[in-house]
C-alpha cells in the first residue's frame, strides 16, 4: 500500500513538472510587460514598439509599457533587458545598429549572440544615397563621373560614424570608386537638415526619411541599399540595378528577449506579434512610416545577426571605420 501511495505521488509530480511548461504558455502574460527601445522617440524601432504595444494589449488583455532608454548607440537599453529576469516580462525592440556596434567599438559589455533570445524579425528599412537638387546628380553614373571629374569636391553626411547608414555609403564607394569625405552627424535629422538645405551636397540616411524631399524635387535619388526597389519611392533604382553587386543592405528591426527565454514564452509572443502585423491598418501605418513589415523568425533573426556580425566587421576592417 505504502509503495502504491509513493508510486501514485511520484506519478502526479510528474505530471505537474511535465504540463508546467504548458500552463505557463496558456498563462503568459499574467501581468503588465515592458519593452525596451534603446533609442529615442520618433524613430522606426520606437514607432513598431507603439504600433505593435498598442494592439497587444487588447489581444493579452495586458498592460505593455514602451520605455525609450536612449544612450550609447543603444547599448544603454540593450544591457537593461540582458540583465532582466528570462520570464518574458522584459522585452527590447532594437534595430540593425547593434551588429554594427562590435565592428566599430570592439567588445561590449554583452555578447549580441549569447546573451539576448531572437524572438523575430519585424520590418526592414532601406538606406538610400541622396544628392541635392542643384547638384543634377540623378544618377549613380553620374555621379561617379562628376567624382572622376572633380575628384575632391564631394562630401557626404550620414547619421553618425558607424552608423550602417556610413558603412553602405563606404560600401558604394569602394566598388564604385567614388571619392566623398564622410561628414558624421549626430542622428539622420541634423544631415537631412543640410542636405535639404545644401551645405552638403549628398547624403546617405534611412530612405523613409528622403522620400518626402524626393518626391517634392528637393532632393535628387542615386539608390537605395536593396536588391529590389522601396516601395516609397519605386522610381528610384537599387545600387544593385545600378551595377553595384552583391550590395544588399537594410536596416531591420527586431524583438529579443534576455538569453533563456522559455521556449513557449517565445512561441507565444512570436504568434500573437505575426498577427498583429498581418493586420492591415497597422501594415499600413508602418508603411505610411516607412517600415516594410517582415515576420521572421527567431531562427531567421539569429542567422541575421550572425551573418550581419561578420559582414560589419569586414568591411569595417577594409573601410578603416573606427569610433571617434
Amino acid at each position: 500500500m505504502l509503495l502504491r501511495t509513493l508510486l501514485s505521488l511520484i506519478g502526479l509530480v510528474a505530471v505537474a513538472h511535465l504540463a508546467a511548461p504548458l500552463a505557463w504558455a496558456d498563462t503568459y502574460p499574467s501581468r503588465s510587460v515592458r519593452i525596451i527601445v534603446p533609442y529615442g522617440t520618433g524613430g522606426g524601432s520606437d514607432v513598431l514598439a507603439r504600433q505593435i504595444s498598442a494592439r497587444l494589449q487588447t489581444i493579452w488583455g495586458q498592460g505593455i509599457a514602451v520605455e525609450n532608454r536612449a544612450g550609447a548607440s543603444g547599448n544603454i537599453g540593450t544591457e537593461a533587458v540582458v540583465r532582466s529576469p528570462a520570464d518574458g516580462y522584459t522585452l527590447l525592440l532594437q534595430n540593425s545598429t547593434m551588429v554594427v556596434n562590435p565592428a566599430v567599438a570592439g567588445k561590449l559589455n554583452y555578447d549580441p549572440e549569447k546573451d539576448l533570445t531572437p524572438i523575430m524579425l519585424l520590418g526592414l528599412t532601406p538606406i538610400a544615397l541622396v544628392a541635392h537638387q542643384s547638384s543634377n546628380i540623378k544618377t549613380l553614373k553620374e555621379l561617379v563621373d562628376y567624382s572622376k571629374a572633380n575628384p575632391a569636391a564631394l562630401s557626404y553626411g550620414s547619421c553618425g560614424i558607424g552608423t550602417p547608414q556610413h558603412f553602405v555609403m563606404e560600401l558604394v564607394k569602394q566598388k564604385s570608386g567614388v571619392n566623398a569625405t564622410h561628414v558624421g552627424y549626430k542622428g539622420c535629422a541634423p544631415g537631412l537638415t543640410d542636405v535639404v538645405g545644401g551645405q552638403v551636397p549628398l547624403a546617405i540616411l534611412s530612405a523613409n526619411l528622403v522620400a518626402p524631399h524626393i518626391k517634392t524635387g528637393k532632393l535628387n535619388g542615386i539608390g537605395v541599399s536593396t536588391a529590389g526597389r522601396y516601395q516609397l519611392m519605386p522610381q528610384i533604382p537599387s545600387f544593385e540595378e545600378q551595377g553595384l553587386k552583391p550590395l544588399d543592405f537594410s536596416i531591420w528591426f527586431a524583438l529579443m528577449g534576455p538569453a533563456k527565454l522559455p521556449p513557449e514564452t517565445v512561441a507565444r509572443i512570436y504568434a500573437d506579434v505575426q498577427k498583429v502585423l498581418a493586420e492591415p491598418a497597422i501594415k499600413e501605418n508602418l508603411s505610411s512610416a516607412g517600415v516594410e513589415p517582415y515576420a521572421g523568425n527567431g531562427a531567421d533573426l539569429a542567422k541575421l545577426i550572425k551573418s550581419d556580425l561578420a559582414r560589419y566587421a569586414h568591411l569595417a576592417k577594409s573601410a578603416n571605420i573606427k569610433a571617434e
